[in-house]
């Protein structure tokens, strides 16, 4: 079977306008050894990619529809999303099912709320007294059964993944069992996850729980793994890792000065999923969320988006690598462990100017001859 090489490695060459001279190029090109394969998981993993990029293109198919219901309700007067959080949510379904079904009664409406609904049933009756225009009646009806189609379909797609995840072997020696894995993280929401527990399944194909490590949660393992497979050994090292996902930098030298650092731009979902990760941990109280803000301090949000989405792309290479339980550190286990580095390194700076490294009443280290 043919390697599949970078289309990048054989261009910015002048005079080959045809199709008959590309083609002797590229293979004088391999015949000398200056083309290199490029990265294809193996074909369980290709499997998984497939549905999980199917998936991946129906959720964005329901978010025009929303749009629909909610300038609908606007233009009946029907202020629903002035009361809800989320008018998609168990009581804003609920009640968008009532209306097309034909009720119109504010009162009547206002009892399908959630017990755990912040608003109280008064408050929601008041928002639901509209002109229902039956023009945007239908329009609501429509958007409503769309959506809810293309759930469906989702959810199809999830049991679809759901047996393919339990007919994969696990690719490492290490047992985990679903009742070691938690259903998610305390306080995570998404409208979009997986049907089915998908923590569990990947916990034990990998032998490690990824979705432990801060910024990740169960949809984006599941990106991630689709995408780079389970074998590290592709990539020797780390650094080869980084540099495939484009969050290494590249360093552009000219006389051994380097003029300027840059990462390559790629088009990759396992990138922008980790780069997504990385923009969730803003206000993380864990030691990558110290990071981040550290970092975006420092270089602004962009650049603190790319050195966090690296830091997380080494932990997750490492994890696969040696099959590694995650170890959360929080912010504070972290900046301890800073200023004992600074500290260590003031000592031996001291020490070779000639100065012993002391320590006041007021915990402020000073030099004395």
């Amino acid at each position: 079977m043919p390697d599949l090489v970078n289309a990048r490695h054989g261009k910015m060459v002048p005079g080959r306008t045809t199709d008959g001279n590309d083609a002797q190029w590229l293979q004088k090109l391999h015949a000398l050894g200056l083309l290199q394969s490029s990265f294809r998981p193996d074909a369980e993993m290709t499997g998984l990619r497939t549905l999980v990029r199917y998936r991946a293109a129906l959720v964005p198919h329901r978010a025009p529809h929303i749009l629909h219901m909610q300038r609908a309700l606007q233009q009946m007067n029907i202020q629903l999303e002035r009361v809800l959080t989320d008018i998609m949510g168990v009581t804003g379904q609920a009640i968008i099912r009532a209306i097309v079904a034909g009720e119109r009664d504010p009162v009547v409406l206002a009892q399908h709320r959630h017990p755990g609904c912040r608003s109280s049933t008064e408050t929601i009756a008041r928002a639901l007294t509209g002109t229902w225009q039956p023009e945007l009646l239908f329009v609501l009806g429509q958007a409503r059964a769309i959506y809810a189609a293309s759930t469906a379909h989702i959810a199809v797609c999830d049991q679809r993944l759901e047996q393919y995840l339990t007919a994969l072997e696990a690719h490492t020696d290490v047992e985990m069992s679903s009742t070691d894995v938690p259903r998610a993280k305390p306080g995570s929401r998404s409208r979009n996850v997986p049907a089915f527990h998908a923590r569990a399944p990947y916990a034990r194909i990998l032998g490690v729980d990824l979705v432990a490590v801060m910024g990740l949660a169960a949809s984006s393992v599941q990106t991630r793994i689709s995408e780079i497979g389970t074998d590290m050994s592709r990539w020797p090292t780390v650094k080869h890792f980084c540099a495939w996902l484009g969050r290494a930098p590249r360093n552009a030298i000219a006389g051994g000065k380097v003029l300027r650092s840059r990462v390559r731009q790629v088009v990759n979902r396992a990138t922008q999923a980790f780069r997504q990760a990385a923009q969730t941990l803003a206000r993380s109280a864990s030691a990558i969320g110290a990071y981040y803000r550290s970092m975006r301090a420092r270089k602004g949000p962009m650049q603190a988006t790319v050195a966090t989405a690296h830091k997380i792309a080494r932990i997750v290479y490492h994890l696969l690598k040696y099959g590694e339980a995650y170890e959360e550190q929080s912010a504070a286990e972290d900046e301890h462990q800073r200023q004992e580095r600074e500290l260590r390194q003031l000592t031996r700076r001291a020490a070779k100017l000639g100065f012993t490294l002391t320590q006041t009443s007021t915990s402020t280290d000073v030099l004395s001859p």
